[in-house]
């Protein structure tokens, strides 16, 4: 399904790793190096410093009912990027927004100050109504909603739970929440109400992530699998897919939702074909944490981003395509 096209070198080294890359398009790809966010051009065969949260943020922008303020040396632990703006989280319950076409941050504050107040993760989606928000997962059992043009957080849920991870279904009417208990939420996205809850895994959950038609949930979980939920029945999961040795830490669609991805914490990335019933599996072993993974808009590609010391990376795989043609006899 996919063969390896580039290797880039690179230093990524965090001792917790979760969301750390993504792909804008085909040939763009932010991710974390050292304190550093970094724009990889593989047309120019070069990166470029988008982001340097070693030196104090000093948001560019007031805006009147925020919590924004200055930043010192900010350790990320996640990231989003979409439609322009790049949300990042912090080991110490930062959030960081900037967009990608202006200099500077546009908004930094911090959440949580709990003493492990860890934002686990960030998501850029959509409302109904069609404006931008960012929504939060935190160590302090929090979901928080910002509003993507005042950065006023319009929302917040709370749970019995540390929050690890949210997603929004294509939609945009229900959240999933996954965290510290073997159980997942599925919530209203405008008023948090629990619609339903997702009994199956053994351990606590760190990834999930939606099917482009809506109706298949995938999460991941501490005890090695992904388990796949049809949302029109969730009394019980659909299938089971077993990874090889550790937790299941990121899950991605392709864009037109034939592929789905899955990733270890090291060693181990697997790639699903959804149109077999998710039967047909490319493993790909590499050597490494990985510090995430992210399809590239036009299903083309598959990047890979490898922390480690000595063999940290970026990796791209390149999408086969098998042609056939028909002979005609005249």
């Amino acid at each position: 399904m996919l063969s390896i096209d580039e290797c880039i070198n690179l230093f990524i080294f965090l001792f917790q790793l979760r969301n750390l890359l993504w792909s804008t398009s085909k040939h763009d790809v932010y991710l974390m190096q050292n304190y550093s966010v970094i724009h990889w051009s593989s047309l120019l065969g070069k990166g470029e410093e988008v982001l340097n949260v070693a030196r104090p943020l000093a948001p560019t922008m007031k805006y009147p009912g925020s919590a924004s303020q200055t930043l010192s040396r900010v350790q990320i632990s996640t990231m989003a990027v979409r439609d322009g703006l790049m949300a990042a989280g912090g080991f110490q319950g930062e959030l960081i927004c900037k967009y990608l076409n202006q200099p500077g941050v546009v908004f930094a504050t911090k959440i949580s100050n709990g003493e492990n107040a860890i934002t686990n993760a960030v998501d850029i989606s959509y409302s109904p109504t069609g404006s931008m928000r960012v929504i939060t997962a935190n160590n302090d059992q929090q979901v928080r909603i910002f509003d993507a043009k005042s950065f006023v957080c319009t929302n917040h849920y709370a749970f019995p739970w540390s929050v690890n991870n949210t997603s929004v279904s294509p939609d945009d009417k229900l959240l999933a929440i996954l965290g510290d208990s073997p159980e997942c939420l599925l919530a209203d996205a405008q008023s948090g109400k629990v619609v339903s809850n997702l009994k199956g895994h053994l351990d606590y959950s760190f990834s999930s992530a939606w099917h482009p038609d809506g109706r298949i949930l995938a999460t991941g979980n501490q005890d090695t699998t992904c388990r796949l939920w049809d949302i029109r029945n969730t009394s019980q999961s659909i299938a089971v897919l077993k990874g090889r040795m550790g937790a299941i830490r990121a899950i991605k669609f392709t864009s037109d939702g034939r592929f789905m991805a899955m990733a270890e914490p090291a060693d181990f990335v697997h790639i699903f074909d959804t149109q077999s019933d998710y039967g047909a599996c490319q493993e790909i072993d590499l050597f490494g944490e990985i510090a995430g993974i992210s399809f590239s808009p036009d299903t083309e590609a598959l990047f890979i981003g490898v922390a480690d010391r000595t063999y940290g990376s970026l990796l791209e795989f390149n999408r086969k395509h098998y042609h056939h043609y028909l002979d005609y006899v005249l």
